[in-house]
């Protein structure tokens, strides 16, 4: 990419610029716990991974990580799964909710202010790519970062998740930048460096995640150094 063309640089959220400060099975686990469950962070974790497997990304006309898809999850890892009496449900559900809609539950990785923050001093259209819930526009404002970010595109709020082309489309549009102009950065090789490159976008891997067989595509050790690479593409 030739430094003049570089307009937008788009950032996938969770594992690339912040995550939770405790796993979600271990937060999930304490969920357990306070509604008189026995339950560990390991066996929480097989759980949601096995209810995760078998949920639909649509369901009864809820997209994957929209409040009604979480409150169906939920009913399923801790009502079928681990027993919870239905009437313990609802209070499980808020405080689920509440805890993951928090912006103390999570923190930035190391560096991601400063790069939104010199992004935007270079001239450079910045938004956030992410399959996450409706709370994440809130999550990053509590974080520090909604002052730096142009917009963010949210599976749950879109109907459409990476690695999916047209979630990469609906971000283009928003930015207003063609798919040459723009340059998409995660920690995914299959959501980020697949799906943008299936919508034309330039993509960057941030972090040491293998890549698929004969896949390639630019490299980033830590957000430091994808601000780095960003800053020789548009000095």
């Amino acid at each position: 990419m030739h430094p003049a063309t570089l307009s937008a640089v788009l950032l996938d959220a969770g594992g690339t610029l912040l995550r939770e400060r405790k796993s979600r099975a271990a937060l999930y686990a304490e969920a357990a716990r306070a509604a008189d469950l026995d339950v560990d962070e390991e066996r929480m974790r097989e759980w949601m991974y096995r209810t995760h497997a078998q949920l639909p990304r649509r369901l009864d006309g809820h997209f994957r990580y929209s409040r009604g898809w979480f409150e169906a999850f939920i009913e399923r890892v801790f009502v079928d799964g681990l027993g919870l009496d239905p009437a313990g449900l609802p209070g499980v559900v808020e405080a689920l909710f509440a805890r993951f809609g928090d912006p103390a539950t999570f923190r930035l990785l190391p560096g991601a202010l400063e790069l939104v923050a010199g992004l935007r001093r270079r001239g450079l259209r910045v938004g956030v790519v992410s399959n996450w819930s409706p709370a994440l526009p809130g999550l990053l404002e509590g974080l520090g970062l909604g002052p730096h970010l142009d917009f963010a595109v949210v599976s749950a709020c879109e109907g459409c998740e990476k690695p999916e082309r047209e979630i990469f489309e609906r971000a283009l549009a928003r930015a207003g930048v063609p798919a040459a102009a723009a340059l998409h950065a995660g920690d995914d090789p299959v959501k980020d460096v697949q799906g943008a490159r299936s919508a034309g976008i330039l993509p960057v891997l941030v972090g040491r995640a293998q890549l698929p067989p004969g896949e390639t595509c630019a490299r980033a050790q830590d957000l430091w150094a994808l601000e780095r690479l960003i800053g020789e593409m548009r000095p």
